[in-house]
């Protein structure tokens, strides 16, 4: 996930299509995971954005510096910027999210058929997640603890201008994810600008079963 998919020698189709394969075999142990050990991960990845935060300061100010020069407006500027209380709003988003209860195989709606048989709804994993999304870098690591939280695999395409914050956040994920021992490519943010990506996303039939964009 750290380097952009322009560095790596096969094209965008192939890129999108092993995140794909991977996203698809890290939902089947992701969606058997404890509550513990994604609470676990929840916590390490917070640990490990704070951790990182100068090297998050840093990338984030790459983005800052091509945005200028691109002329993005001080709005998206302002939501581009992660500041040192968005950081830790981060960290802390993560840690919240931890606390929740696990809705993994919850049951409502209990009630007795005609025939007898008692029946209700069970909140099940959805498998892989794809979620399209720009600008905010903080976005890349609600969406990974949401979709975590739920049992879900995901793949996430955040906006370009974003690139360079969104891979160093993913790679807080991944390392929050090993130390956790849930799989590293059970989160992969997408690591390219080419606006094919998200075509090729979309496409990832028997691969992505629900997209968010």
């Amino acid at each position: 996930m750290s380097k952009t998919a322009e560095s790596l020698n096969f094209d965008v189709p192939r890129y999108m299509l092993e995140l794909g394969q991977r996203a698809r075999t890290a939902a089947r142990l992701v969606g058997r995971a404890e509550s513990g050990a994604k609470n676990a991960a929840l916590h390490a990845i917070a640990d490990a954005i704070q951790a990182d935060k100068a090297h998050l300061e840093a990338e984030n100010r790459k983005d800052l510096e091509a945005g200028k020069q691109h002329g993005l407006d001080a709005a998206l500027l302002d939501r581009l910027e992660l500041t040192d209380a968005r950081i830790v709003g981060m960290a802390e988003g993560l840690r919240q999210i931890a606390a929740l209860a696990d809705p993994v195989g919850s049951i409502s709606d209990m009630d007795y058929r005609p025939s007898g048989i008692q029946v209700g709804r069970m909140r099940v994993p959805l498998g892989v997640i794809g979620i399209i999304y720009e600008s905010r870098p903080n976005v890349t690591a609600d969406a990974a603890a949401l979709c975590l939280k739920s049992g879900n695999a995901c793949i996430l395409r955040g906006g370009s201008e974003a690139l360079h914050s969104n891979q160093a956040v993913a790679r807080c994920i991944e390392r929050g994810l090993e130390q956790a021992g849930l799989p590293a490519t059970a989160v992969q943010v997408v690591a390219t600008t080419d606006r094919s990506a998200v075509g090729e996303l979309l496409r990832l039939e028997g691969y992505v079963d629900v997209i968010v964009p």
